[in-house]
């Protein structure tokens, strides 16, 4: 009996496993009409942190001559709303690119192709998968590093396809200097859709899968 107790007793002391949440975002992304790759989001909820990886895969051709390709690879980590670590790797048509950031005390401090920068402790890069990211002045572009000033509409109430379905939805248009990107959101704040101006006057499309 009494070893049984302390048995008891030692199970009950040790550490209990807290499982993982996850969600994730899979697009497929057309350029105009014409399907050109996949932009993947994986989202892991820890008890005190969020991890995010991210995939993108785009290729362009025209009459089986490849014009343009497009490899990269984000992995960020987030504590609440505010990024504490981000590595981004990219080719962009044969240019690469890199991005490296992490929280150095108060400050985030972040090296990438356009340079470096000392930004505020609670920072964000243009986290979609993430509304909060819709209230912010200033975000990091994860390709490059670059910290780029923006403004926000307020949103505009419309209907959206998704998945076949149709449904009532947000648009928020995001302007960053050059970049212009509209981003559609369910009444939920679930992540839906983006477009965005692309080179020739075509438009690049993100549907959900």
């Amino acid at each position: 009996m009494f070893n049984k107790i302390i048995l008891m007793i030692t199970l009950l002391a040790l550490p209990v496993a807290v499982e993982a949440s996850s969600q994730e975002w899979r697009f497929q992304v057309y350029l105009d009409d014409k399907k050109i790759g996949y932009h993947d989001f994986f989202l892991k909820e820890l008890e005190n942190q969020r991890l995010l990886q991210s995939e993108a895969s785009f290729e362009y051709r025209l009459l089986f001559v490849k014009l343009y390709g497009y490899e990269h690879k984000n992995t960020e980590t987030w504590v609440g709303d505010c990024l504490a670590k981000i590595e981004s790797t990219t080719d962009a048509n044969g240019k690469p690119f890199q991005v490296i950031g992490s929280l150095l005390g108060d400050r985030f401090v972040l090296e990438g192709s356009a340079g470096e920068a000392e930004l505020p402790y609670c920072s964000m890069s243009f986290a979609y998968w993430n509304p909060a990211f819709l209230q912010q002045e200033r975000l990091i572009n994860t390709q490059n590093g670059e910290v780029l000033d923006v403004e926000v509409s307020e949103p505009e109430r419309v209907q959206l396809e998704v998945r076949g379905v149709v449904q009532p939805a947000l648009r928020y248009k995001l302007d960053a200097g050059e970049m212009q990107i509209d981003l559609w959101y369910s009444e939920n704040n679930e992540w839906l859709a983006l477009e965005t101006d692309a080179r020739g006057g075509r438009r690049l499309r993100y549907e959900l899968l």
